[in-house]
């Protein structure tokens, strides 16, 4: 063989499939949204489905914005229909020069194609990437446009996103406006059911954003109840503020608003100082909601510092010159929307979590800054307020520091890094392990009996953990059980809290499943969302879900967790509530016996049933709760995870927070929806 026929022979093995030019797959059109529709709209269930109407809702703001549209019809219809209705422009019907088609065809097939990307067609858009409109159409059954322009009404359908007809007339019009109905397809989406919450809540946000837009929802899904919400806010974000301290206390009276444009950045900014212990600050960049903030959300807290530090010293609430007014001490109790409007905003990520323009910085600060400063002169009870908020703040971060520096320091020389009652596991490996946080001795008890010792810990907790909604840091950390709590993490807290330095990647809520767990489990969780905000957004908690129910007949063991499934296998062991009587055990447990005849090949038997109601964890045996609870293979666990920040703030301030009218509206209002109360 020559060396040639060598080499060529090395450039192509034999177990090499052939790659050329005929495995390369094109999709055209809309194809590849079908394919991958996760790439688009996030996932294929709940946030994916409603995401459809936030991309069709974003057009008609983004006229709104631009002047053109001042009302939104959104309606929910019967078989999963959906329509979104404005009175902007109305999208072009004319002949594209590129597409040779109509330009409302090419926006409603063609992805990246809009009036976003070039010159005089929108200011300023929230949706940039041009495939909104296109997606939702790509992603239903079945769509249809209508066009309300030129005096005429145009009309277009679509079938998976493919047209039906060309665009076409079929009537006169006397106004403007672009109506979208459409149907999601249940092949894509695993969940098609709308959630009518869910839309008022995001709905209600883009009108607060959206200072005099009118917003209208109805639900006619039902036709025997129809439903309906209608937003409209003159006051901007101000308005957004006060509705976000409707259950605070606030320490003052006016809200501060600013709205002015500078270097063609329009910004709007309101704040007002609550009673509260947290920051509470929101900041959106056209309209979209930037959870990592970014150049704004700097301008905004840079601006105010130095504003409140300035006024503080001239008018002598800080009287020795070295002394200052931090950003943490500054941000305290502490509500603001800070929303800006550009023509070109640069995101960071494709969800857009952080504005990264650095021309919005300074055009903040300025803005900011000196309504700030004109706003403090001329209310001065409410930057007295302000400032002794302020000055509070600072002496209990001091007095927080030395707390958590004693806590952590005297572990560490002691030699207790970890508390004492903590099981900790044998690896070291973050990854792989997850601490049980559980209620009591007793069932701390079973699940270190239980548990695999390599990759799980548990840290039993006695009694309920301190309410850390009504109380700052520096009292938090004389409570032993979130001292213990804090150590065993790892994360340290406050300032000096590190993520990286987690030491499990599942923390499991543990705890038993009557009111006395449920009030520990909520304080566990109002403890982790307001100082480890971040365990939750990155997935790090979960609720564990023990059964409620043992159900045995003969050899068969059947573990229930709600009343439910227990209801539905008394009906497939055909008995009835009848045929159980309450017994009691040797050993105290109280069961639900029943004696039933089978009829087996004519011989009778008698068989019998029980039931048990597991009151806590500690009534199960190790082996038990590790089948059950804490089997990676078999259990169920429930991940904590936050979608509306703004809704889980009001929520917790709701329920967790020091007033009693706002949770006694919230009890009377969901007590009849509440199942199987245990009183």
């Amino acid at each position: 063989m020559s060396k040639k026929e060598i080499l060529k022979k090395a450039k192509k093995p034999a177990n090499q499939a052939a790659y050329t030019a005929e495995q390369i797959t094109v999709l055209e059109g809309l194809a590849p949204v079908r394919k991958r529709p996760g790439m688009y709209i996030g996932n294929t269930a709940s946030a994916g489905l409603h995401h459809l109407i936030w991309e069709t809702v974003d057009n008609g703001i983004d006229e709104a914005m631009a002047g053109h549209a001042d009302t939104l019809d959104i309606r929910l219809l019967p078989e999963g229909k959906v329509s979104v209705a404005d009175n902007g422009r109305g999208i072009p019907v004319d002949k594209h020069k590129v597409s040779k088609k109509s330009a409302l065809e090419t926006v409603m097939t063609t992805l990246h194609a809009g009036g976003k990307f070039g010159d005089g067609g929108y200011k300023v858009s929230g949706g940039l990437h041009g495939v909104g409109v296109s997606v939702v159409n790509a992603l239903s059954a079945w769509m249809r446009t209508e066009v309300r322009r030129d005096g005429k009404l145009w009309v277009q359908e679509y079938k998976k996103g493919k047209p039906l007809f060309k665009v076409k007339p079929i009537a006169k019009a006397k106004d403007t406006g672009t109506t979208q109905i459409w149907q999601p397809d249940p092949e894509i989406f695993t969940v098609t059911e709308f959630d009518w919450e869910t839309i008022i809540d995001h709905l209600r946000q883009q009108a607060y954003l959206t200072k005099g837009i009118k917003i209208n929802i109805y639900d006619q899904r039902d036709a025997k109840k129809t439903k309906s919400y209608n937003f409209y806010f003159e006051g901007g974000v101000a308005s957004y503020v006060k509705h976000l301290n409707n259950n605070n206390k606030v320490k003052q009276e006016k809200v501060f608003y600013v709205h002015k444009e500078k270097d063609d950045i329009e910004v709007e900014i309101a704040f007002q100082y609550t009673e509260d212990f947290r920051e509470n600050v929101y900041a959106f960049a056209n309209n979209i909601f930037n959870l990592e903030g970014g150049m704004h959300l700097v301008g905004f807290r840079t601006a105010l510092t130095r504003a409140l530090n300035k006024y503080a010293r001239k008018n002598n609430f800080l009287k020795e010159k070295d002394q200052n007014l931090t950003a943490e001490d500054i941000r305290e109790g502490l509500t603001a929307i800070v929303s800006v409007k550009l023509a070109n905003p640069q995101f960071e990520g494709q969800t857009k979590a952080k504005l990264g323009n650095a021309e919005v910085r300074p055009a903040v600060e300025s803005v900011f800054a000196d309504s700030l400063e004109i706003f403090l002169e001329e209310n001065p009870r409410d930057a007295k307020e302000i400032l002794g908020k302020c000055l509070l703040a600072a002496q209990a971060r001091a007095a927080a520091r030395s707390a958590r520096e004693s806590v952590l320091r005297k572990g560490a020389l002691e030699g207790l890094t970890l508390p004492g009652k903590l099981a900790d596991c044998s690896s070291r490996d973050p990854k792989e392990c997850e601490i049980y946080i559980v209620e009591g001795d007793s069932a701390g008890g079973s699940a270190k009996q239980g548990r695999n010792r390599r990759f799980q810990a548990i840290l039993p907790l006695r009694g309920k953990i301190l309410n850390v909604e009504r109380a700052r840091l520096d009292k938090m950390l004389t409570n032993n059980e979130i001292k213990s709590l804090i150590i065993a993490l790892g994360t340290n807290i406050g300032e000096q809290f590190n993520i990286d330095n987690l030491r499990y990647d599942r923390i499991v809520i543990m705890t038993d499943a009557d009111v006395d767990g449920a009030h520990i489990r909520t304080l566990l969780l109002t403890f982790f969302y307001r100082y480890f905000p971040d365990l939750i957004h990155q997935g790090h908690i979960y609720i564990a879900q023990p059964p409620l129910y043992r159900a045995q007949r003969n050899k068969e063991i059947v573990y229930l967790y709600n009343e439910d499934a227990l209801n539905e296998l008394k009906k497939k062991w055909g008995l009835s509530d009848s045929d159980l009587q309450q017994v009691e055990t040797e050993e105290g447990e109280q069961l639900l016996e029943a004696e039933e005849v089978a009829d087996d090949k004519a011989v009778k038997k008698p068989v019998r049933a029980n039931i048990q109601r597991y009151k806590g964890l500690g009534e199960m045996n190790p082996t038990q709760l590790w089948e059950t609870t804490m089997d990676p293979a078999s259990r169920l666990m429930k991940q904590v995870t936050v979608d509306e920040a703004a809704k889980a703030d009001e929520t917790f301030e709701i329920l967790m927070g020091s007033e009693v009218a706002p949770r006694k509206k919230f009890i009377q209002t969901h007590a009849k929806t509440v199942k199987n109360l245990d009183i």
